[in-house]
């Protein structure tokens, strides 16, 4: 952006004479006319909108940073609208940089105590206990009442699939489930083993 408009500044003890505002880019005077009235409501805005105050000084000239050089391309048409999109995206994309965790952060996973989703080597011993124990079970079962349970659980058929694929009624398909179903929660939960063939 162009100097402040003063007829002379001093610069190492030379005094240069400083271009007047007239001849000052289209971009740099409309950022001196639109943008610069609108510090006191920028500041405003930031200091409601970000915890850290110390980091205003720094946001703004971000901001003011990211105005100019999209003026320099093209003059928005409206300076307040355009001020605060870019002051609100700034704040988002630092928002969104502080929630990224760090690579390095994340190099040695077992230093972190955060829980695996993972389920660990005990889980899946039980679960495959769990498994053949279910398939010993439904293995017990009479024949029609095993493919009833199996097409009904597995499969996930409706009573009526499963009469046409067995060709039953759906009340006998439903009193072969209640049956199966009845045998399996004994065998597995350890109730009594009637009517179960050995």
């Amino acid at each position: 952006m162009a100097e402040t408009p003063q007829a002379e500044q001093e610069q190492g003890g030379v005094v240069q004479a400083v271009p007047d505002a007239e001849s000052w880019p289209e971009a740099d005077k409309w950022f001196l006319r639109e943008v610069l009235p609108l510090e006191a409501a920028l500041m405003l805005y930031l200091s409601h909108n970000w915890d850290n105050k110390s980091d205003l000084p720094d946001l703004r000239q971000e901001i003011y940073a990211r105005v100019c050089e999209a003026a320099q391309q093209q003059l928005p048409l409206s300076a307040k609208a355009f001020l605060f999109a870019t002051a609100r995206n700034l704040l988002i994309d630092l928002v969104r940089h502080k929630r990224v965790v760090q690579i390095e952060a994340m190099a040695d996973l077992e230093t972190l105590d955060i829980a695996s989703e993972q389920p660990g080597p005990e889980r899946e011993v039980a679960a495959r206990e769990d498994l053949r124990a279910v398939h010993a079970a439904i293995a017990r079962l009479p024949p029609r009442c095993q493919q009833s349970v199996v097409l009904r659980k597995v499969e996930g058929l409706s009573l009526r699939e499963i009469g046409l694929r067995m060709n039953i009624s759906e009340k006998t398909v439903e009193r072969h489930l209640t049956e199966g179903l009845r045998v399996l929660a004994a065998v597995l939960y350890g109730e009594s083993r009637k009517g179960m063939k050995p």
